[in-house]
C-alpha cells in the first residue's frame, strides 16, 4: 500500500481556494499511485494560531470577537459544497482521504467550530467525521469539545486505518479504542511542527505495532489575509513561520520509513508492506494477547452528542 502526507499550506480562511488546492494535491498523489492521502489538522480552512499570539483570552475583546466570527464564517459544513467536491475527486481518483477540517455544525452547535478529521472512502464517501475529543490549551478558546462518534477504523485496500487529531494522539484511551478495532495504519494530523511528531509518531508505531503516518502543515504570516482583524497584532508579535511541517512515516517496529520533513511543501510518500504488522505482533499486540481484559475494561460511547434531542 502506498500512502502519503500532504505537507502543504492551506489558503488560510479561504475554503474555496483551499478546496481547489486539495483537489490538485489529490490529483498529484493519484498520479504517483498513492492509495491513501492525509492532510494536516484543520487544513480546511485553517489552524487558529492567532489565539496564542494576540492575547486570545481577553474576555469580551472586540477584535477577538471579530476574529472568531471570521473563523466561524470560514468553517465548512459536512454537507457543504467543499466536502462534496473533495469526495467526488476521491471517488474519481481512487484515493482514500483523511482531511483535517474546521467544521461548523448544522444543528444545535451552529455557532461553534469543531476540529474535525474527516475520513473519505473512494467508494463509500464520508465514512467518519471525528471531532477532536479535547482541544489543547489555547485551542479551547476557539474549538468545541468533541465526542466519540468518529472513533472508528475503516477497512480499505486490505488494511484497517484509523486517525486522530494532534494532541489527542497522546490520549491512551483514544489510541486504545482504535487499536481494539484492529487498526494497522494509524494517521495522526497536526498543524505542523517537527517536535510534535519526532517522538509520538514512532511511539504509536511501537505501542500499536502499526504503521504510523503523521501529516503536518505549514503556516506563515504571509498566509494570513491582511484584512484579518488581528493581522496588525500578528505583525507586532513578529510572526514569521508558525508551522514548519514535520510529516513523517514510521513502521510497526518504530523505525522511520521517512524521518520528519521540515520547511517544504511536498508529498511525503512511503510504500507499506502490511505483512510487517503481523510480524511485529508476534511479540506484542496491545489489544490481543497483551490486553489483560480480565483486569482492565474499556467502554467507548460512539454516539454523536447534541445539546437537544427533539421527539415529535
Amino acid at each position: 500500500m502506498r500512502v502519503a502526507a500532504a505537507q502543504a499550506r492551506s489558503c488560510w480562511l479561504d475554503p474555496t481556494a483551499t478546496t481547489k488546492k486539495i483537489l490538485a494535491w489529490l490529483a498529484d498523489a493519484a498520479a504517483q499511485d498513492v492509495e491513501l492521502l492525509a492532510f494536516p489538522e484543520t487544513f480546511l480552512s485553517g489552524y487558529p494560531f492567532w489565539v496564542e499570539l494576540t492575547g486570545g483570552a481577553r474576555f469580551d475583546d472586540p477584535a477577538q470577537k471579530r476574529a472568531y466570527a471570521a473563523y466561524l464564517e470560514a468553517a465548512v459544513e459536512m454537507d457543504g459544497q467543499e466536502l462534496r467536491q473533495i469526495t467526488e475527486a476521491a471517488r474519481d481518483l481512487g484515493v482514500f482521504v483523511y482531511l483535517g477540517t474546521t467544521e461548523r455544525a448544522t444543528g444545535s452547535a451552529r455557532g461553534t467550530v469543531f476540529c474535525t478529521l474527516v475520513a473519505i472512502d473512494p467508494q463509500a464517501g464520508v465514512v467518519s467525521a471525528h471531532r477532536k475529543l479535547m482541544p489543547t490549551h489555547e485551542e479551547r478558546l476557539v474549538w468545541g469539545t468533541g465526542d466519540g462518534h468518529g472513533l472508528r477504523v475503516h477497512r480499505y485496500a486490505g488494511t484497517r486505518v484509523g486517525g486522530l487529531n494532534c494532541w489527542e494522539n497522546w490520549m491512551p484511551q483514544a489510541r486504545h479504542a482504535l487499536y481494539a478495532q484492529g487498526e494497522e495504519l494509524h494517521v495522526s494530523v497536526w498543524p505542523g511542527n517537527p517536535r510534535n511528531t519526532a517522538d509520538i509518531a514512532r511511539f504509536i508505531a511501537l505501542e500499536g505495532r502499526v504503521f504510523s503516518l503523521a501529516a503536518n502543515g505549514l503556516i506563515s504570516l504571509s498566509d494570513v489575509p491582511t484584512d484579518f482583524p488581528l493581522y496588525g497584532e500578528l505583525q507586532e508579535a513578529g510572526v514569521t513561520d508558525y508551522c514548519r511541517g514535520g510529516s513523517a512515516i514510521a513502521g510497526p517496529d518504530g523505525r522511520w520509513l521517512v524521518e520528519p520533513v521540515a520547511g517544504e511543501e511536498r508529498l511525503v510518500v512511503a510504500d507499506l508492506d502490511l505483512r510487517r504488522v503481523a510480524e511485529e505482533r508476534q511479540n506484542f499486540d496491545p489489544t490481543g494477547h497483551y490486553s489483560r481484559a480480565d483486569v482492565f475494561t474499556t467502554q467507548v460511547d460512539r454516539r454523536r452528542l447534541e445539546a437537544v434531542t427533539f421527539a415529535d
